[in-house]
């Protein structure tokens, strides 16, 4: 898929080191809600895991050709969010130095209109920490509603409960 400034494709084991040189800036995984990458070896393994799904897509940057950052969908059960039948979850990064570029803006978009275009899914849900309310502007830009707050427990900080802001988009 392609936007003005992005593509987005599957990730590749050569990325690996792009990856780790963002995933393991602490503020990323943070706002995102996963430990930070120790290793070229562990985002490499990501890939190989988390990102291998079809429907996960690395967020190049057509400029330099580098991967900056991660969109996709899945189903929606791992965070006990009140999803409804045959809703699918929808998640992004971007690295911290493209920060309030319109750059998540774009590759959900993208991958909006995909889903549209491809898939029989009904709606989407996506949901961001209330202390990360960029990642809320986001997914209102593009057209998701607020739909309620959540807590879930949130090991990177201690375990303790972390809340979250719900939003979904119908289709």
């Amino acid at each position: 898929m392609e936007t003005e400034r992005l593509t987005l494709r599957p990730w590749l084991d050569t990325d690996a080191d792009a990856l780790f040189r963002y995933a393991s800036e602490p503020d990323i995984g943070n706002q995102a809600g996963w430990p930070p990458h120790k290793s070229v070896d562990e985002s490499r393994e990501i890939i190989r895991t988390v990102f291998s799904s079809p429907t996960v897509w690395a967020i190049v940057l057509k400029e330099t050709g580098e991967p900056i950052g991660s969109v996709g969908y899945m189903e929606s059960f791992e965070l006990n969010i009140p999803a409804r039948p045959g809703e699918a979850m929808a998640g992004y990064w971007v690295a911290k130095p493209y920060w309030n570029k319109g750059i998540c803006t774009e590759a959900l978009a993208e991958m909006i209109r995909h889903i549209r275009e491809t898939t029989q899914i009904p709606s989407l849900i996506c949901c961001h920490f209330t202390d990360n309310p960029a990642s809320g502007r986001v997914m209102e830009k593009c057209g998701f509603i607020p739909t309620g707050e959540i807590s879930i427990d949130d090991n990177q900080h201690g375990g303790k409960n972390r809340p979250m802001r719900i939003l979904r988009l119908e289709f």
